[in-house]
């Protein structure tokens, strides 16, 4: 379950997304150059072959550490695009192209927003989408809306099964999350799904937010958000703190974390892009990117790994969890005071100067007493069990 922001100005476009995802799937952020390709070639999606475009764009891209596609990504055109999951009534395929995929073979080949809503409806007229979307359940399944973003406008695209509607961002902002919003095609909506996953919820509360948002510092204070007059998570049996864009795994019958948040600021003159590259926002922090300053930050999957970036993150964001509002008073000042001081750093220096001060925050939190619902410490101590998370 996610939520997907953008906010069109007259000057420029400013774009955010929370990805959320089951809370041991690592999400990693992965550079593919520009190239040139063979005539004839194939490219191997998630779950099936396509053919390869002759050329494909520079693509920065923050995607589920075992699927092709991505959650979010940019190109070096300046396009930007994320992926929601939506439930509909029309009939799942067996396999396809995941949305991930379509996300990433549209910032591939499109240099445009417009021309990103093109490819992606010719992709999915001609392949289909389909195939098992979940790491936990590798059965579980969705149809996808996306919205795409470049210099000058933003679209919104989305899809039940092989049907689709797109409309322009008018402007001002505009949010989408885990239901179908445009006008007649939402009559497609599996009604049950889209309000277990609450973003009837989200939604109006990061578009009403958005609105009042002027700068890429306001949309991390969005990612953030607990709800309304909330500091910390609140949580539900049912589906856990999954009412709120900074989202917290724990409910009974379903569960998502934010595993991976992104922004972007993109003008005429270029794009800027700044991202967690770790779970959970309120705990992490965010850091500039660069499509021509590739990072090494460890080969994360479902296993605690130190060498890995996000999970040397989870040993403060799976502690702090445990009593947040205790924790955050640790760490919360010195997180934006050092965001600020970084947010237009050299990436490596960003990355390294978090890296350590996450290392510092978690020492100094430790492991507190775990205050959250009873079925909240359940449902984290089989995830710490199967990541082999210590603590």
């Amino acid at each position: 379950m996610c939520d997907t922001i953008a906010v069109v100005r007259p000057d420029r476009v400013l774009f955010a997304k929370n990805s959320d995802r089951d809370p041991n799937e690592a999400q990693i952020l992965e550079w593919v150059p520009a190239a040139v390709h063979p005539d004839g070639s194939r490219v191997r999606c998630t779950w099936i072959e396509i053919p390869q475009a002759r050329r494909t764009h520079a693509v920065l891209l923050s995607r589920p550490f075992w699927m092709w596609g991505a959650e979010m990504g940019a190109n070096e055109h300046g396009v930007v695009i994320g992926n929601e999951a939506v439930f509909t009534d029309q009939p799942y395929a067996p396999t396809g192209l995941t949305g991930m995929d379509l996300l990433r073979l549209a910032l591939e080949r499109a240099d445009t927003a417009a021309a990103a809503v093109d490819v992606i409806v010719a992709l999915l007229e001609a392949h289909g989408q389909g195939g098992g979307c979940g790491h936990e359940d590798r059965d579980f399944t969705y149809h996808n809306s996306f919205l795409i973003a470049d210099a000058r406008e933003a679209h919104v695209l989305e899809t039940a099964g092989t049907l689709w509607a797109a409309e322009p961002v008018a402007g001002g902002a505009r949010s989408i999350s885990n239901g179908l919003t445009i006008p007649g095609f939402a009559e497609h909506s599996d009604r049950l799904k889209t309000a277990v996953s609450a973003c009837r919820v989200r939604r109006p509360r990061t578009e009403a937010l958005a609105a009042g948002a002027g700068d890429p510092t306001a949309l991390a204070a969005i990612l953030r958000d607990h709800g309304p007059e909330a500091a910390t998570p609140r949580y539900s049996p049912i589906n856990g703190a999954m009412t709120a864009p900074c989202m917290h795994a724990g409910g009974l019958a379903t569960g998502s974390q934010t595993t991976a948040s992104w922004i972007s600021e993109i003008r005429p003159g270029g794009a800027r892009h700044w991202v967690t590259a770790t779970a959970a926002p309120c705990t992490g922090v965010f850091k500039p990117v660069r499509l021509e300053h590739p990072l090494d930050l460890g080969a994360a999957e479902d296993r605690f790994d130190p060498a890995a970036l996000w999970w040397r993150h989870e040993a403060l964001h799976r502690r702090a969890m445990h009593d947040p509002e205790a924790a955050f008073g640790e760490f919360a000042a010195e997180r934006d005071a050092l965001e600020a001081a970084t947010w237009d750093a050299d990436p490596g220096e960003a990355f390294a100067a978090a890296d350590a001060a996450t290392a510092r925050w978690a020492s100094a939190v430790g492991t507190p007493r775990d205050r959250r619902p009873w079925y909240v410490r359940r449902y984290w101590s089989v995830r710490n069990r199967r990541a082999g998370f210590p603590g």
